[in-house]
């Protein structure tokens, strides 16, 4: 049980860098962004791609180090073209004309992934040699290690920037009114467009890291992790930066924790059976707060 903790954690930790990106653009424009997975999915492409050409470099591990910020900047750069492009001029629209986008959007990627390279999964490259470190009942690889620890370093990073710098601190006036923030000099546009690009350049190493986590890669890879990234940030709630955190971690553990009980056929379904009855005992989420709405 606790060698499925400690997998759990690991998994949780690529589920929360994805449900940080969900919860940001949530907290800003009130939209749920579904192509966030499909941005997943690219950063693991563009993983497979660097670490197999990028034929100057010898050493794989140095590969990998060098593959993973050109993954992260170049889906956060994805990021901000597919909200100025796709979501920028339905600001202003309905939130169902919104969120149909998004699936829009999400399916436009996967597909044209498909239409480009195909649909067969790819075998991704194994930079890093697997060392397994035993500790009594417990074993991990150095590549967990290296998941969780590259995981942790970039959450701690987000939250520098949300909690320090002026940009984020501007995320954070936009979030709470975007007029008000306009009417203090704030840069809106800017803001939303900084934000997609924070939560895309993190699914893009969520990407990489699954990809090297799990040894394969295809086009339709981010539809279920995305899925459940959602979850995750409903669970920790919508919105708030340690939540979706902490709802990651807690749907990697229920997942792995399903799997080691014989339900490993049903590990989605916990998920979703999860997240319905968060709704109905706490919609507001673990870290969230109830908040009465004027009609």
């Amino acid at each position: 049980m606790l060698q499925q903790l400690v997998n759990g954690l690991i998994l949780g930790s690529v589920y929360a860098l994805l449900a940080l990106g969900y919860t940001m653009v949530y907290g800003i424009i009130k939209l749920i962004n579904f192509a966030h997975g499909d941005i997943y999915m690219i950063g693991a492409f563009l993983g497979y791609y660097l670490i197999n050409n990028l034929t100057v470099i010898d050493n794989m591990a140095v590969r990998f180090f060098v593959a993973l910020p050109i993954a992260m900047a170049i889906t956060a750069l994805l990021g901000v073209v597919i909200e100025f492009l796709a979501y920028r001029p339905l600001r202003n629209s309905t939130r169902i004309a919104a969120l149909i986008t998004a699936i829009g959007v999400s399916f436009f990627l996967e597909y044209t992934m498909v239409y480009f390279f195909s649909a067969n999964v790819r075998p991704f490259p194994q930079a890093i040699e697997t060392t397994k470190f035993t500790l009594g009942p417990i074993s991990v690889t150095n590549i967990q290690l290296l998941i969780l620890g590259i995981s942790l370093v970039l959450m701690v990073a987000l939250q520098f920037i949300v909690t320090k710098t002026k940009m984020g601190k501007a995320m954070r006036a936009v979030s709470v009114d975007s007029d008000a923030a306009q009417l203090m000099g704030i840069n809106v546009d800017r803001t939303i467009s900084f934000t997609f690009a924070l939560g895309s350049a993190l699914a893009g190493a969520g990407g990489v890291l699954i990809g090297l986590y799990y040894n394969s890669i295809e086009p339709l890879m981010g539809m279920t992790p995305g899925i459940k990234a959602f979850v995750a940030a409903v669970l920790g709630g919508i919105g708030i930066i340690p939540g979706a955190a902490l709802g990651g971690f807690v749907i990697g553990i229920l997942e792995t924790m399903a799997t080691a009980v014989g339900l490993s056929d049903f590990r989605d379904a916990v998920v979703y059976i999860v997240l319905i009855l968060i709704l109905l005992v706490r919609p507001s989420g673990i870290l969230g707060k109830n908040v009465k709405e004027k009609v």
